[in-house]
């Protein structure tokens, strides 16, 4: 740059503007604007002293502007500014890849745009017809040192060519834009599994200039865009909230701005390959309720294989799911549908263990029979002499419908298998109940 008596101007180099694209409404106009640009630097006028160049502004204070530029632009009347640099930012998600629940990220490609005035940039559109320079290296201008905080991995995209790019509007406005793959992290909460929502948040802030040099800001209007028709495999995005996070450090207070996704997990899925799976592993446990009580390696087998497959089902659920110290929605299922299989195992031998008492029983019964019948034989001799006219009269009993219902079933194994036939259903459908009502009830309350 030259000094000047009355105003800055910036000396253009002696390159040309090859390689670098523009927008121009002809080629006479780019000559002509060539040609203003060297008779002012020809014409510059004397000076009697060199003075040192004011101060940029304070966001504007690290700017390194190559010496080489070979982009025609002039610095019109260039005074710094008071206060930090206003930086707007404003995203377009492209798609979001995946969600992992054992990780807690998710991965999203979006368009990055930022702008922002650089009252050194100003050049002559000559009444219009320049509409706006472009450019595809960020290092010919000064950029924000914006940062993604909460970011895992990230990388641009480059095929065909770099998807970036600046441009530089006649009043001095900068506008970056640039395409990024970014995989960030969630933490999530997982008490609701899989009857849960999640808020995924993108977060980006200032690294080294704080807010009294540096301030970002959301763009007015619309400032986060979303593709149409945007398709995950197991969740829902609802609905999106912009806010600012202003961090406060040892070093200052820097600025920070957020978008919280709030993505709704998708119950279907979980329903078909989950929970009615595990409700036909427990009605099936209940078909050796009717299996006959002699029938010994039918509701072995049967009652072993529903418990070795819900077993396997839980550890394929736990899997996929990260180590948590609290109790989730989904671990209340399975471990009660494992509860429900199990007693069905611990019944069978209850009912065993009733089957062979009868047996005993029964044995002791006719012992005592045969010992009456002969104790009875001895006694009929001398009951013949003896004459009872007394006549006796015995009080009729009675009995609820449960133990009439009941005494049809003459043997306590038979009785236990008839109460499991009507207690496992009616427990499990109670279960049922709480369940749904609990977790869709608490979901309710967290929308």
């Amino acid at each position: 740059m030259a000094q000047f008596s009355a105003q800055w101007r910036w000396s253009p180099s002696s390159s040309s503007i090859r390689g670098e694209r523009h927008r121009i409404a002809s080629p006479a106009a780019l000559s002509r604007a060539r040609r203003d640009v060297h008779k002012r630097a020809r014409r510059r006028p004397s000076a009697p002293a060199p003075r040192p160049a004011p101060a940029p502004s304070s966001a504007l204070r690290s700017a390194r502007y190559s010496r080489a530029s070979n982009i025609h632009l002039c610095f019109y009347n260039y005074h710094p500014l008071d206060g930090p640099a206003i930086v707007r930012v404003n995203l377009f998600v492209r798609s979001i890849a995946t969600i992992s629940d054992i990780k807690m990220e998710y991965s999203v490609q979006l368009t990055f745009r930022e702008q922002w005035l650089d009252e050194r940039l100003k050049f002559n559109d000559f009444g219009g017809k320049i509409k706006y320079l472009t450019l595809t290296d960020a290092n010919r201008v000064w950029m924000p040192d914006l940062f993604f905080s909460n970011e895992k991995e990230g990388h641009f995209h480059n095929i065909i060519m770099p998807n970036v790019y600046i441009r530089i509007f006649p009043y001095g406005s900068v506008l970056y834009s640039i395409r990024i793959s970014l995989t960030l992290s969630c933490p999530m909460n997982l008490k609701l599994y899989p009857l849960d929502r999640q808020v995924c948040s993108l977060r980006m802030a200032s690294y080294g200039w704080t807010t009294d040099d540096l301030v970002f800001l959301w763009k007015d209007g619309d400032p986060v865009q979303v593709v149409k028709n945007l398709h995950l495999p197991r969740f829902t995005l609802e609905k999106f909230l912009t806010d600012y996070c202003n961090s406060k450090t040892n070093t200052g207070e820097y600025s920070c701005l957020k978008v919280d996704l709030l993505f709704k997990r998708e119950f279907s899925y979980y329903l078909i390959q989950i929970y009615i799976p595990c409700c036909m592993l427990v009605i099936v446990s209940w078909v050796s309720f009717w299996l006959d009580q002699n029938a010994i390696p039918a509701r072995v087998s049967l009652g072993v294989t529903t418990l070795l497959t819900m077993a396997t089902q839980t550890s394929g659920i736990n899997a996929s799911l990260p180590p948590v110290s609290y109790t989730k929605a989904i671990d209340v299922w399975t471990g009660v549908c494992l509860t429900f299989v199990f007693g069905a195992l611990l019944e069978f031998a209850l009912v065993n263990y009733a089957s062979r008492s009868d047996m005993h029983r029964e044995n002791m019964k006719k012992q005592r029979r045969q010992c009456e019948m002969e104790h009875a034989a001895s006694l009929e001799a001398s009951a013949d002499l003896l004459e009872d006219g007394a006549t006796t009269f015995a009080m009729p009993k009675r009995d609820n419908c449960c133990r009439t219902w009941l005494s049809k079933f003459p043997t306590r194994s038979k009785r236990i298998d008839v109460i499991s036939r009507i207690t496992f259903p009616l427990v499990f459908a109670l279960f049922n109940l709480v369940y749904w009502s609990t977790y869709l009830f608490r979901d309710d309350e967290r929308e």
